[in-house]
């Protein structure tokens, strides 16, 4: 017989899994891995990538991974080691000390809902600004010690990182987590089990791992669906963000509302305040008024105290940007919960409505959001006002700049986004007390002691940093697309660090207007190729994979960048993301954002710059309107010239263009000889730092929800609660009886006593209204509207003057003004009726209004 040259059969594997171990002496490194606050202390970033360098770059600065990566022989160096080993124990001892401080129990407690949280690049939870301001809220709930807990999902493969292909078109890769290598931990039953949340869905429930990230003294805990209790249909729920499609996202939105309220009870949390941080968390109040109803409540009863201790965030300035759901997939998942609330399907589906009877409309989230939490707020003085009117239909008969939403404006933590080189700078030359009190701008003024030497030293410490990394992290990639190497040596040699740099770093959508800089590719060319004063810009974002337009802008840059022209002046980054973020907010010169006005409801990036001395470069939209101050950065007018937006395109293309010719570069580059820094340019840094920074912290953010709302939300949800919510139950039939006899209301008799041709000013008249109030004893009020078309040629309140209850026979009510007009012009007047409690929040809480019939003759 012949021998075969080769005879195998197929191997037989198995999995096996070599767990690292530590030893004795650095298990005290695990436990500071698995919470986040080595994310913003700089003692313990230094710390672990002093462990092995090369390991924690490849690791991408995981420390978890560090630790699990780390040769049994190099632990065995590092405990050898009696420098490294007494850092560590200098870091853990700080760790301790910082964690071991039980939360401060004068100010109310907090549950905080967000579909996504931004913390680090090692944990993959976040896709852009939304998920970033909430993983610095709770890193600054941590710092200020308030008694807080946070809900969201730990996603299987998160947002996408982003490659280019050769010809500029971005690639979305959807990376799987392991769990395992996570800075993360389970969360246990009390016999030691992982513990499980069962949801409900319809006629079946959706299980939920439960998993907790220590975000230094706050617990922020995940669910997880991607788990063999689940059906092939809901282990996606948790896969991707924003991914799937509109009947994924209402799986999602169920998930973290009404499983996010099950995890707490089953935790054993309770709080004094439930902030839903976008719509998406809206079902959190509905899972809520299920619980105070199986308690022995009514639904109205329930209400009144979910509203009390409800507080809804909004980070969207247009109403398309909000999650509506058809009524028939909506009620495919839902349609059990009237029975539980006691109410009709038709009053639980007008809840998510503006006009509740409309059978055409879709259940919006925010608007559900709006109807079950008693304070609602924007991102920006400009956003509040922009939701103010985005939400006035919820609340007829009241005028936009009249309800009850306010604002907060958004901050970002100086300890994550602020470089070690300016913290530095900052204890060098700021109060002692600097940390404690950020928002104080005395103590910021302490950067004019600072040498304009050191100033620009530090700055250019950062730059040559930032360029280094660029270098480092980019020159595989570019290899890989530009083809020929040469190109690539070209781009990495003109990478000049001297160079003034603009970052133009966010997410790719069409409002943002990348495309600004490109209108006249002729004069750009000239701002970028002076050899005396030469200009580079990076560009790095993502768009969403369903938004072309945000893809083609993207491309657009990228193939611009590849003439020859613009090779290494300007570069597009990929991958966008927490480490290179970074990297940028501290490294450019100029921080630019060019929004479509009012679209950009706040944004953080510019003020993360400002902390680390770039200046800004923005239209005055979101924060930028407010924190814009001469002298220190530049500022597009938030005035529209054109209501043709590609006019107002061109015009603000080419006013950035003049900036950069005539003002920005040319005090960038007068130099001092001698020196080699600008001094003129050191001065914005200064003015930047000290008027700017202070007011954009999130310590400031946080200081202004708790004075804004969650004191006076906490206070009177402990009144209503009080004494087997006593109070809450009177509010509530107080409420049922006047909703009853509402249309019964009437006028007896109107007179308003002045000529019919008019009067003026300061002419007196007097006006009275009998009202037939059906026995409800003084539960109402009226007051005179005056309205006049504004600039914008919108009708708007001119001004608004109450009747004063002068008396009463039986149920008719006397109301009487004496009034004197003290303004010429033309005006509308109306008689408004609504109803008046002590306990009401504010109007909007119980929107009843009656426009009452006028006499014969009025004004």
């Amino acid at each position: 017989m012949k021998i075969k040259a080769d005879y195998a059969n197929a191997p037989m594997w198995k999995d096996l899994t070599v767990k690292s171990s530590l030893p004795e002496e650095l298990k005290c490194l695990d436990e500071i891995a698995h919470n986040m606050w080595w994310v913003w202390n700089y003692e313990a970033r230094d710390l672990f990538r002093d462990l092995d360098p090369e390991l924690y770059h490849e690791v991408k600065h995981n420390p978890v991974m560090l630790l699990e990566r780390l040769s049994f022989a190099r632990k065995e160096q590092i405990v050898k080691d009696k420098a490294l080993m007494k850092r560590i124990k200098s870091v853990y001892t700080l760790f301790r000390k910082y964690i071991d401080v039980e939360p401060d129990k004068k100010r109310p407690s907090v549950a905080y809902f967000c579909m996504e949280y931004g913390i680090h690049s090692a944990l993959k939870i976040y896709s852009g600004g939304l998920g970033m301001l909430a993983g610095d809220y709770v890193k600054e709930a941590s710092d200020s010690n308030v008694d807080m807990c946070a809900v969201g999902f730990l996603y299987r493969f998160g947002y996408f990182t982003q490659s280019l292909s050769m010809e500029g078109q971005q690639v979305a890769n959807y990376e799987a987590q392991n769990f395992s290598n996570l800075p993360i931990e389970r969360q246990l039953d009390k016999d030691g089990s992982p513990m499980v949340i069962d949801v409900p869905y319809t006629n079946y429930q959706v299980h939920a791992y439960v998993w907790r990230v220590n975000v230094g003294r706050v617990k922020l805990y995940l669910l997880d669906t991607d788990n063999e209790m689940n059906s092939e249909f809901d282990k996606p729920i948790t896969h991707s963000l924003y991914g799937g499609d509109w009947e994924n996202r209402l799986k999602q939105e169920i998930l973290l509302g009404i499983g996010g309220m099950l995890l707490l009870k089953k935790l054993g949390i309770k709080k004094d305040i439930y902030h839903c941080n976008e719509g998406h968390a809206a079902l959190c109040n509905l899972q809520r008024l299920c619980d105070y109803i199986d308690e022995g409540l009514t639904f109205n009863q329930a209400l009144e105290l979910v509203r009390a201790s409800g507080l809804y965030t909004v980070h969207t300035p247009v109403p398309a940007g909000h999650d509506y759901f058809d009524e028939g997939l909506f009620g495919k998942y839902m349609g059990g919960y009237p029975q539980k609330l006691g109410i009709s399907w038709d009053e639980f589906i007008g809840m998510g409505r503006i006009n509740p009877n409309d059978h055409s409309e879709r259940f919006c989230m925010s608007t559900f959001a709006c109807n079950t939490c008693q304070e609602v707020n924007g991102v920006s003085m400009l956003h509040g006002w922009v939701s103010q009117k985005m939400f006035a239909p919820i609340w007829a008969g009241y005028y936009p700049e009249e309800n009850h939403v306010g604002y907060v404006t958004n901050g970002v933590h100086f300890p994550t986004w602020c470089a070690t080189e300016w913290r530095k700078v900052y204890a060098k030359y700021f109060d002692a007390k600097h940390m404690s009190d950020q928002s104080n701008e005395e103590i910021w003024h302490g950067i004019y002691n600072c040498p304009d030497e050191e100033v620009w030293a530090t700055r250019m410490a950062l730059k040559n940093k930032l360029f280094d990394y660029i270098k480092e992290q980019f020159r595989e990639k570019w290899l890989k697309n530009q083809g020929d190497p040469s190109r690539v040596v070209s781009l990495l040699e003109g990478m000049n660090p001297n160079a003034l740099v603009i970052g133009f770093c966010r997410r790719f959508a069409t409002y943002k207007r990348a495309h600004l800089l490109f209108t006249n590719l002729e004069r750009l060319s000239k701002i970028v190729n002076d050899p005396e004063h030469p200009v580079i810009f990076l560009f790095a974002g993502k768009a969403h994979p369903a938004d072309g337009a945000g893809q083609g802008l993207i491309q657009r840059i990228y193939e611009i960048s590849q003439r020859d022209e613009f090779l290494g002046k300007i570069i597009f980054l990929e991958d966008y993301d927490f480490l290179l973020a970074r990297r940028l907010v501290s490294g450019v010169d100029i921080w630019m954002n060019t929004p479509t006005r009012p679209l950009e409801a706040s944004g953080t990036s510019g003020e993360k710059a400002e902390m680390n001395g770039v200046v800004n470069l923005s239209v005055k939209d979101g924060w930028w309107l407010e924190g814009y101050r001469e002298g220190a950065g530049w500022a597009l007018t938030e005035k529209r010239t054109y209501q043709n937006q590609g006019y107002q395109d061109n015009l603000d293309a080419a006013t950035i263009y003049h900036l950069l010719e005539n003002e920005i570069i040319p005090l960038y580059y007068d130099k001092d000889k001698k020196t080699g820094l600008s001094k003129g340019w050191v001065k914005v840094i200064k003015n930047s730092i000290a008027q700017i920074a202070p007011h954009y912290t999130m310590k400031r953010q946080l200081d202004d929800y708790y004075e804004k709302f969650y004191n006076k939300q906490a206070k009177r949800f402990k009144a209503l609660s009080k004494d087997n919510n006593k109070l809450a139950k009177e509010l509530a039939q107080w409420k049922e009886t006047v909703a009853e006899r509402w249309d019964a209301i009437h006028v007896v008799s109107a007179e308003w006593d002045y000529p019919a041709a008019g009067i003026e000013t300061a002419q007196k008249y007097t006006i009275r209204y009998v009202i037939d109030e059906q026995g409800l004893e003084d539960a109402v009020a009226l007051e005179k509207v005056n309205v006049h078309i504004n600039k914008e040629g919108e009708e708007r309140i001119f001004s608004i003057e109450p009747l004063k209850m002068v008396g009463h026979e039986g149920n008719n009510y006397i109301f009487e003004a004496t009034l004197a007009p003290q303004q010429a012009g033309q005006f509308k007047s109306a008689i408004r009726m609504y109803p008046k409690h002590k306990e009401l929040p504010h109007r909007q809480d119980f929107c009843y209004i009656k426009w009452l019939e006028l006499p014969a003759h009025t004004v």
